[in-house]
């Protein structure tokens, strides 16, 4: 009875560590400890069927622990059950089960004590960092520590060398059970039947005790010949018994893993939940401290120029491949927006993973959390990438390099930083720029060339594998495979379509592409339905897994499958990846950091190491300073500006269309008339808008001069192209309130139309106006007979030239005019006909041919330098005429009306200037600040726009000192806390 038994138990025992274990009898489909593999298991053959076997098992966790074990189906029976002698060879069964005992003994001391080990380091990971907590523990636990070696305790454990030479001879083992599965398998004789059983009593001569050793063969010798009398189907029951025995056993301890897994995840997220809630001061975790010196290294070198050495998962794949929903089962939520076909990746978005309490999704520009347990988070998550993704892409293009910096958070995820890139294309179809697919490769050899990413290749497994793009695109960038992970995707839709299901064997291993991997793994990411959850997703995979023949033939290892192994795998891979490089790279940081220093000191000795957004702070202030300065300047400055520009623009206007008409009239009354006409159409039609034109040009040459004033003052010429960029935008976004328009025109109608001149000084101003006036366009007009007559005989004489033909007529004319002048000193403004006609007899009769247009232009020059000149002299004798006003000039020949108007318009000019100043000082200069205020806004808010108006090799330089600082003090604080972890 004994032999029987050890013999059931040990077919069992082979069955256990067959190649495709976890298909046959339903068992999870990881891979078992190696000591589960290595500890020969043996169950006595008692009757009892709820006794529980003795096992000692130290098992991985993976996605699917859960799945239950499926018993064998029993061979169907033959006969009915005969009768088994029970024979009672007590001192052979003693001696055998003394030696099990043995052996138990010794394999449960060995295998519990390594399974300690094991599982203090495995639970040592898992665990969080309670170093904070420490407080929470009596004084006196820490002084019983001191006193125990916890790490000399451990060491003390036996090595593995060790154990095996105290473990059994396990190819005698194998090659018995081997022996006793093909014996009962076969269906042979029962005489071959007692030989296996002699053969399994092979297990007992390893001990080497000789009378244990003669015992025990005499025994078996007697147990030997009663065997012969039980039947096939009597051990076949045995063995049905045998295998729901350990069905049970197995499912006890699978349900005590379980139950431990989910007490410490709930342990974990315990104590981040109360870390969350701020009990300790919170720190960074690991994660996000990586994740931030990625960020800056990306910023610092936006175009991947010169790489950064530092490890990320680069996900590649075909578009619509199942890169966006592998990535979603990693990160546990549907957080990327879907599309039935189309390109939705339109740039990258590098998600950060980390473990917290509440699974929440944030982005790095925005303090926004979205609950990703939520279903209105989700879409709205999902919207704002679609947004951003579509915000970032330019106008005409397909896709960006621009990077979307997102974290995600929650119980049980694995750490770790991915990007997700666009999908690789074949053809460029409708609606996509002609560069998108050379755009997509070069984006995507950017991201691959750093020679420690990780590189997650994603293949369609639903499409025939000839129609793979990536795959060639991934051999170039690592042609050795060295930090290459292949992952198919969409196996359901493969076995179901594929008529030779070997292909997918050949796939994950690596045999049918060229491109080499690390690993390959298999994954099924739901139906295709984009409401699936990802529990459902997960269950879905799970089952297939479970039934899949792909798994059951053996063409699959469990190792290979579901997503949470491929997680798993990625995460070691990655953390491994960057404990070898960051040190590599803090000192390849700190190298750079010497050289720009050492660079700055040597050309910058005595400036500031001001970046480009310190610089534009500082020009702000300076600018906002300068604007500030208009509203300081004085009264009588503006209307002095004012009022001298004012007559600039119109006096032209005053002289040649009011004053010279009006002095043509035969009397004064027809002369007042006659101004005061002009001057009611002026005043309506064109003076007000004059009047603010000239007050709007006074305010930005003011603004430009305060600008340049203050240059002179220790400015900056870094900052010269980033004023007069804001100044001309200030200017062009200021409007003139011109609602002051009306008011300003009644104004001036109301000066203008005043005549009484109060006083003597009013009366000599007035006069020293009109003087200076009429001085400065006499001055003119002589300036352009010059011109037109050329040089006189003196100018020809000393310097040798002499006048062109035209001047030379033109001359000729002049004398001509020049003596009809003299004969009528009070001639008109205009020649008549047949003056013009006699003219040019004349001057015909002297050999000079003239046009008639040439001499009414001459006319109107020398009737001009006439006129003004009997002006001044009129206005001479005026200085003593302010008696003769006052009577109205009665009973006189002396009339000064022409001064009268000029006191008209000076007077007008002093009352527009001083309610344009007043206009200015109230309203425009607060206004132009304002303005000037939202373009430095703008402006400071505009990146691109900033480096072009702040530029040069000291901002560049400053730029690049402050990043590298930056870098390398995070790299420095990441490495700290990695130190710290382990």
């Amino acid at each position: 009875m004994l032999r029987v038994g050890s013999s059931a138990a040990c077919v069992a025992c082979r069955n256990l560590v067959s190649t495709n274990m976890g298909v046959r009898f339903r068992v999870p489909l990881q891979k078992l400890h190696p000591l589960s593999r290595a500890i020969h298991h043996r169950y006595s053959g008692n009757n009892n069927p709820h006794r529980t076997p003795h096992r000692t098992a130290a098992r991985y966790f993976t996605s699917m622990s859960r799945l239950p074990m499926r018993p064998l189906k029993p061979p169907p029976r033959s006969g009915g059950h005969r009768y088994q002698q029970q024979r009672n060879f007590w001192v052979a069964s003693l001696a055998a089960r003394l030696l099990r005992l043995r052996y138990i003994l010794l394999g449960t001391a060995v295998g519990g004590g390594y399974t300690a080990k094991k599982t203090y380091e495995e639970w040592k990971e898992m665990l969080p960092d309670f170093s904070e907590y420490n407080w929470v523990i009596p004084d006196f636990v820490w002084e019983l520590s001191e006193q125990i070696d916890l790490d000399k305790l451990a060491k003390a454990l036996p090595e593995m060398e060790d154990m095996a030479k105290l473990l059994p001879d396990f190819e005698k083992i194998g090659e018995n059970f081997t022996f006793l599965k093909s014996l009962l398998s076969s269906g042979v004789s029962l005489g071959s039947e007692v030989k296996g059983a002699s053969g399994l009593h092979l297990l007992l001569e390893t001990s080497g005790d000789p009378a244990l050793k003669a015992t025990d063969a005499s025994a078996g010798a007697a147990h030997d010949a009663g065997d012969k009398q039980y039947k096939k189907s009597s051990d076949k029951e045995k063995l049905d018994q045998l295998q729901e025995e350990l069905l049970r056993t197995q499912l006890k301890y699978q349900r005590m893993l379980e139950r431990l897994e989910k007490e410490n995840k709930e342990l974990r997220k315990v104590v981040l939940q109360k870390d969350d809630k701020g009990i300790h001061q919170r720190k960074k975790s690991l994660i996000d401290l990586y994740s931030e010196v990625l960020d800056i290294l990306s910023d610092y070198d936006a175009n991947y120029n010169t790489q950064d050495h530092l490890p990320r998962v680069v996900v590649v794949g075909d578009q619509s491949a199942g890169k966006t929903s592998v990535l979603e089962m990693i990160a546990q939520a549907r957080i990327f927006p879907r599309g039935s076909g189309e390109m939705m990746t339109r740039s990258p978005v590098k998600v950060t993973l980390s473990e917290g309490p509440h699974h929440v999704a944030m982005f790095k520009d925005s303090g926004r959390e979205f609950d990703l347990t939520k279903e209105e988070d989700l879409a709205a998550l999902r919207h704002e990438i679609e947004l951003r993704m579509r915000k970032s892409v330019k106008e005409g293009q397909t896709v960006s390099s621009e990077t979307i910096s997102l974290s995600v958070k929650g119980p049980g995820i694995q750490r770790m930083v991915l990007v997700d890139l666009p999908g690789v294309i074949s053809t460029v179809t409708t609606g996509m720029a002609s560069d998108t697919k050379e755009t997509i490769f070069s984006m995507s050899k950017a991201y691959m060339q750093n020679p420690n990413a990780i590189i997650l290749c994603i293949q369609d497994g639903s499409v025939d594998a000839e129609r793979s793009i990536v795959t060639d695109l991934v051999s170039q960038m690592d042609p050795h495979g060295k930090r290459t992970i292949f992952v198919l995707t969409k196996v359901d839709l493969a076995e179901k379509n594929l008529a030779s299901p070997s292909r997918i064997q050949q796939i994950v291993e690596g045999k049918l592409f060229p491109m080499k991997a690390l690993g390959y793994f298999a994954v099924v990411t739901g139906k295709g339905s984009t409401g699936e959850s990802i529990d459902a997703i997960k269950d879905y995979e799970e089952d297939f897994f479970q039934n899949s023949r792909l798994l059951r033939d053996g063409m699959l290892k469990a190792h290979q499958v579901t997503t949470k192994n491929l997680s798993l795998a990625v995460s070691d891979c990655f953390w491994k990846m960057v404990r070898e490089s960051v040190e590599q790279q803090a000192d390849v940081f700190k190298a750079s950091r010497f050289n720009l220093e050492t660079e700055w000191k040597n050309n910058y000795p005595r400036l500031r190491e001001l970046d480009r957004n310190e610089l534009f702070e500082k020009a702000k202030n300076e600018i906002l300073d300068e604007v500030i300065s208009l509203s300081q300047v004085t009264p009588q400055h503006w209307e002095s500006i004012l009022q001298k520009k004012l007559w600039e623009r119109v006096s032209t206007h005053v002289i040649e269309n009011i004053y010279l008409p009006a002095a043509q009239t035969i009397d004064s009354g027809t002369f007042n008339t006659t101004v005061d006409i002009k001057l009611k159409q002026w005043t309506d039609k064109q003076l007000p808008h004059k009047a603010l034109e000239v007050a709007w040009e006074t305010l930005q040459e003011e603004f430009a001069r305060f600008m340049a004033e203050y240059k002179g003052k220790d400015q900056d010429d870094i900052f010269d192209k980033l004023k007069e960029a804001v100044k001309d935008e200030g200017i062009k976004r200021h409007k003139w309130n011109e609602r002051a328009l009306d008011s300003l025109r009644v104004i001036q109608h109301n000066a203008l139309e005043d005549r009484s001149i109060t006083d003597k000084p009013q009366w000599d101003a007035a006069i020293q106006f009109m003087e200076e006036t009429l001085q400065s366009r006499l001055k003119d007009t002589e300036s352009v007979i010059r011109d037109m007559v050329g040089p006189d005989w003196k100018t020809r004489w000393f310097n040798w030239t002499n006048r062109t033909p035209e001047q030379h007529v033109r001359n000729e004319t002049k004398n001509e005019l020049d003596r009809l002048l003299k004969l009528h000193d009070d001639h008109t403004a205009y020649l008549a006909n047949d003056e013009v006609t006699t003219v040019r007899k004349n001057l015909e009769g002297r050999g000079v041919e003239v046009d008639p247009v040439l001499i009414k232009d001459t006319w109107h020059q020398l009737y001009r330098r006439h006129f003004l000149q009997k002006a001044l002299s009129h206005c001479s004798l005026c200085k003593r005429g302010f008696y003769y006003y006052q009577r109205h000039f009665v009973d006189s020949e002396l009339e000064c009306n022409d001064v009268v108007l000029f006191w008209r318009i000076q007077r007008m000019l002093v009352i527009t200037a001083n309610t344009l100043r007043q206009q200015l000082t109230n309203t425009e200069v607060r206004r132009l600040e304002k303005n000037v205020k939202e373009v430095l806004d703008d402006f400071g808010e505009d990146m691109e726009k900033k480096t072009q108006l702040i530029t040069g090799r000291r901002v560049q330089l400053a730029e690049d000192l402050k990043k590298v600082r930056e870098i390398q003090e995070k790299l420095e604080a990441f490495i700290e806390a990695l130190h710290k972890e382990k």
